[in-house]
């Protein structure tokens, strides 16, 4: 039955075909678009059915033939399954290709459903590439995309693969989370595929954190839904996932008995792959599935490889169908029946899970929808506020003014200082935070952080006390500024919990290994203590002590989790002694590696710099929509002797950047009309030399490629610091006048 409709769905697709191309002649560009969708919906049929190579060649018509009509949306989307092809038979750098090309005219046709597709889709390649961090920055963009689009049915799949990448990384609780939302939201949209490879992958990552009883219920449950919808891959991923955790519990039977299914379906598989390759490919395609399938099911056995007489007998036997599968591969016997009965009840949904999973996906939404409330609302009057305190404190204020407008950048310093420890809890969550290794002195770094809180500790009548090691050297190699703030947020959390009393900061090495210490710190304090109950939850972001101490000593919450977040990052531990009314002491170890001499940094004054060259053809163009924020970026510049001019949007700033000749342009992004991303894009169609930084509030990583594929040179983050802005203006001003024929 189904080789006839088959036949069927051929004839009425080879009948069209043969219509449109009679038509084509007569440049007829309605049916030439539909013969484009009838090659389309061919090239969908073959792929379904496992037959690649057709499918990406009538995928290659319909390429021709929009092009030639120049159907840009049609011809980015066609590029996009092109790589979803070239991408499923290993072609990895032609995908790539295919995806760039996709990208670039699904961001100039403002197909940013299609983009989102592609962004995935990218993801998924750098992930099989082992990139994951570049495939994370990937998936965050597309599910960024789809949710812009109101295409949340197209999440689901996303946040699987996000998952499986986290599942690598042995990110197991970000795993998990993922996996909860694919539930909820595969359930909602009845996305049946999605639904029982979430559930099997819950079952893997549930395993891993240990329980293992719900881990077999999840994936049966996966494997179930599997058996109903004729999910091959995904019964095939579910045995597989059930030896393993049947192992972890010593159940060799079972352990064995999933392996061989999958075993024996792996190679049912591999020939209906085959079977369906094109003859060219076919031997090719054969040699490399077979090393790598081979490869996989070995390490599968070594690792099940137990003391257990049982555990050996399973190893013999397995090696044993390994053989076989290997053999009868390599002899290209004929197609194994592999429709499979279902065996097993659908086990009963588990309502206390359901709910839990619709709480974390809600509390995920509100985390996610705080983050980008603050990082990108904040900053931008934050620019408004720290600038024009800067300057009114520059301009000579009356005396009686003087406090309040210090009082003013206080408020404004600590606000942003609150918005940068929520952007570094992010950066941690997601792995995104850099080490940065120098040689420094260790004694005088810690002498400093004691010395600038000396005076808080002071107020609350608090007495310092430092002790570091007499034989312990002074210069070591390591991340100095991490360093810093793990010491800045222990010591001043002491100062905040201790009135009238003693803290004491030590430091000591407790290993060494040639010039490599590993050096523990320790802060401690009679201040008020920390329950036991209090102590479990201590280090998690957003937690207090309690409702009372939060409103009496204030702060957010996030400063432990910031630092057991750099610590790790840091490849160290940090551990807590405490007792309620008697004090509290935290310890942590770190690896440092002793250097036997100090460099020595002279910092330079890139303002000054800048007024020594010839900046008196110098132009600059503010691209903002902000009255304020061009008004302080102005001052800012003109304090510097640099001319510049103000347009707020980006249409007005493509057509300044045509009529002038700009040295630097600094675009805001979030602007009416076209985005400052869009204006970038234009500008670099007809001007690649131009020096353009973005403006802007946006400092997530996850963002970082789009600004460099828009064609951005740098970024100036709002509020920025004003030596860092003064820094990049320099560079460029300086190369400019190397490279001008006229110097």
């Amino acid at each position: 039955m189904s080789q006839i409709k088959y036949y069927i769905i051929a004839f009425l697709i080879s009948f069209s075909s043969l219509v449109s191309a009679q038509v084509e002649s007569e440049e007829d560009i309605d049916v030439l678009k539909m013969r484009i969708e009838n090659l389309i919906t061919q090239s969908n049929f073959y792929s379904e059915r496992g037959d690649y190579f057709n499918a990406k060649d009538d995928l290659e018509k319909a390429l021709a033939i929009a092009t030639k009509i120049n159907e840009r949306e049609r011809e980015g989307e066609i590029y996009t399954k092109i790589a979803k092809l070239q991408y499923t038979v290993n072609q990895y750098e032609n995908a790539l290709v295919s995806l760039t090309k996709a990208a670039e005219i699904q961001r100039e046709t403002s197909d940013y459903g299609n983009l989102a597709m592609t962004y995935s889709i990218r993801g998924v390649l750098h992930a099989s590439k082992k990139e994951y961090p570049t495939a994370l920055d990937y998936f965050n963009s597309a599910k960024t995309k789809f949710e812009e689009e109101d295409l949340e049915q197209f999440i689901p799949e996303v946040t699987l693969n996000e998952a499986k990448v986290n599942l690598k990384l042995k990110d197991y609780k970000a795993a998990k989370s993922l996996l909860e939302q694919t539930i909820i939201l595969s359930k909602k949209y009845d996305l049946k595929n999605v639904l029982s490879s979430a559930l099997i992958y819950s079952g893997k990552t549930i395993d891993k954190l240990g329980n293992n009883k719900l881990a077999i219920s999840m994936t049966k449950e996966g494997l179930e839904i599997a058996k109903e919808n004729d999910l091959i891959e995904n019964i095939n991923e579910a045995y597989l996932t059930l030896s393993n955790i049947y192992e972890n519990e010593t159940d060799y039977k079972l352990a064995h008995s999933f392996l061989a299914k999958h075993v024996h379906l792996s190679d049912s598989i591999l020939n209906i792959k085959r079977e369906n390759l094109s003859p060219e490919k076919r031997v090719q395609y054969i040699d490399a599935y077979n090393a790598a399938d081979y490869e996989k099911l070995k390490t599968i056995i070594e690792e099940q490889e137990s003391e257990s007489s049982l555990a050996k007998i399973t190893t013999i036997l397995s090696i044993a169908l390994i053989t076989i599968l290997s053999l009868l591969t390599l002899a290209l016997y004929k197609n194994n029946n592999i429709r499979l009965k279902s065996n097993n009840m659908l086990h009963e949904k588990n309502d206390d899970l359901i709910e839990a999973m619709r709480k974390a996906e809600q509390a995920s939404k509100t985390k996610a929808n705080f983050l980008s409330t603050v990082t990108h609302e904040l900053r931008t009057p934050l620019y408004a506020v720290t600038g024009l305190t800067n300057m009114l404190l520059d301009e000579d204020p009356k005396e009686h003014q003087i406090p309040h407008l210090k009082s003013l950048k206080f408020s404004g310093d600590y606000l942003l200082t609150f918005i940068n420890d929520i952007l570094q809890i992010n950066k941690i969550e997601a792995n995104k935070v850099e080490l940065d290794p120098v040689l420094f002195n260790l004694k005088m770094k810690v002498e400093n952080v004691v010395s600038a809180l000396n005076n808080s500790a002071l107020d609350n009548n608090v007495i310092m006390h430092y002790e570091y090691q007499k034989d312990l050297p002074h210069t070591f190699i390591g991340d100095n500024l991490k360093l810093s703030q793990i010491l800045i947020n222990l010591i001043g959390n002491s100062i905040k919990f201790t009135k009238d009393g003693d803290i004491w900061v030590r430091v000591y090495s407790i290993s060494k290994k040639g010039n490599d210490h590993v050096l523990r710190f320790e802060i401690e304090d009679n201040g008020i203590g920390i329950s036991k109950e209090k102590q479990e939850n201590l280090f998690e972001s957003f937690s207090q002590g309690s409702i009372q101490i939060n409103r009496k000593y204030g702060g957010t919450g996030l400063g432990l989790s910031i630092v057991k977040g750099l610590i790790e990052i840091l490849k160290g531990k940090i551990y807590l002694k405490s007792e309620l009314g008697k004090g509290t002491t935290f310890f942590f170890e770190i690896p440092l590696t002793y250097a036997p001499e100090e460099v020595k940094i002279v910092k330079e004054d890139y303002s000054k710099n800048i007024s020594k060259l010839d900046i008196s053809n110098i132009n600059i163009l503010i691209v903002e929509d902000n009255k304020i924020n061009q008004m302080i970026t102005k001052k800012i510049l003109n304090k510097m002797n640099l001319e510049c001019e103000i347009v707020d949007n980006g249409e007005a700033a493509v057509e300044k950047v045509k009529q002038n000749n700009y040295d630097v342009v600094l675009m805001d992004i979030h602007m009416p009309g076209i985005s400052g991303l869009e204006a970038t894009k234009i500008i670099r169609t007809f001007d690649k030399e131009l020096t353009i930084f973005a403006l802007t509030a946006v400092t997530l990583e996850d963002k970082m490629h789009e600004f460099d594929e828009a064609g951005f040179n740098d970024i100036i983050s709002k509020p920025f610091k004003q030596e860092d802005f003064e820094k990049k203006l320099y560079d460029v001003l300086s190369k400019n006048q190397k490279t001008s024929p006229s110097v």
